[in-house]
Parts: structure tokens; C-alpha cells; sequence
């Protein structure tokens, strides 16, 4: 070392990282318990919270049949959905604010929206959904079926990614 030089410190670097495997984003979908969905009516986004289901390679949504989504979604039905899993706060610095971050883990959606109406695939896809939260077995009554507004979110890209996560360096290896 010269002499005068501050020695320097090694602090491992938190990265975002791609999530590449499939099977580990569908086990990021499936341990949340909220999905957010994104659409647009014209230049005016609109975002809520939803439960859902995953089936394959559609997510399903259940709402009333009425209302600013199910306007919006008439007029545009493409939609992004988030998932995000884990809240750790963390940092690489504990004196430099702008080195905090959230650690977690967020799958997005991009899909379109088919608006089902055949009575036997929403049953079906009401039981998805209720799968996602229990392991009961649930019966749905006529009414409750016909009353209920159930959409299929076909995905035509869907993304994972890794925040905060830290880097395997020679220093932390």
C-alpha cells in the first residue's frame, strides 16, 4: 500500500438479476396472494389489485361484470400484471442512502384478455382459482357462476427478475 491511500473496501455489489426458469417464476406467481394488473383506456392507465389463478400459460381473473375495469378492458384488452414477493430491506452501505433497496423477487405479464362466458369453463376456472388460496374443495352455486365476470390473461411474454440480489465476487465467494 502507498502511503497516504485509504486501503480500499470491498462491499459485494447488489445486482438484478433474470429470472431464466420458468418452473422458478411460476413458484414466484403462486406464493403471492396478490396480483396487480395494468391496462389502458386511451392515454389514462389504470392499476388494481386482484386475486388470480395460474393455469398454464393464462392467468385468470374474477371480478363483478361491471364497472371501470370491465370498461377499460372492452375498449383495450391488453394488460401487464405484477407479482412481487419479498420485502428485506437491504443495503450496501448503511450510510449511503442511494445503496438501499428492497430485496425481492417480481414476475410481469404481458398478455391480452378473453372474456369467458361459457358456464362449465367458468366453474372450472372459479376452482383454479380457489385452489390458489386453499386446498378445500369449493361448489359454486348456479347464480354465483352466471354472476361472476371471469377473464383469461393469455400471456404473450412474461419476465422474472432477481432485486437486490448480491454478486459472488473473489472478496465474498
Amino acid at each position: 500500500m502507498v502511503t497516504g491511500q485509504l486501503p480500499v473496501k470491498k462491499t459485494p455489489i447488489m445486482r438484478t438479476l433474470f429470472i431464466e426458469d420458468r418452473k422458478e417464476i411460476d413458484e414466484v406467481i403462486r406464493a403471492c396472494k396478490t396480483c396487480y394488473v395494468a391496462m389502458s383506456d386511451g392515454d389514462v392507465p389504470y392499476v388494481l389489485p386482484m386475486n388470480f389463478a395460474l393455469d398454464g400459460d393464462t392467468v385468470v381473473l374474477h371480478s363483478a361484470q361491471s364497472g371501470r375495469m370491465w370498461e377499460t378492458i372492452r375498449k383495450n384488452p391488453k394488460v401487464c400484471i405484477n407479482w412481487t414477493l419479498g420485502e428485506e430491506l437491504a443495503w450496501q452501505d448503511v450510510r449511503v442512502g442511494c445503496s438501499y433497496r428492497v430485496k425481492s423477487k417480481s414476475v410481469l405479464v404481458e398478455g391480452e384478455v378473453e372474456v369467458i362466458d361459457d358456464y362449465d369453463e367458468k366453474y372450472r376456472m372459479l376452482t383454479e382459482t380457489m385452489a390458489q388460496y386453499s386446498d378445500r374443495e369449493f361448489k359454486f352455486s348456479k347464480p354465483a357462476v352466471v354472476n361472476v365476470g371471469i377473464m383469461k390473461v393469455h400471456i404473450k411474454k412474461i419476465t422474472g427478475k432477481v432485486f437486490g440480489a448480491k454478486v459472488v465476487t473473489p472478496w465474498n465467494s
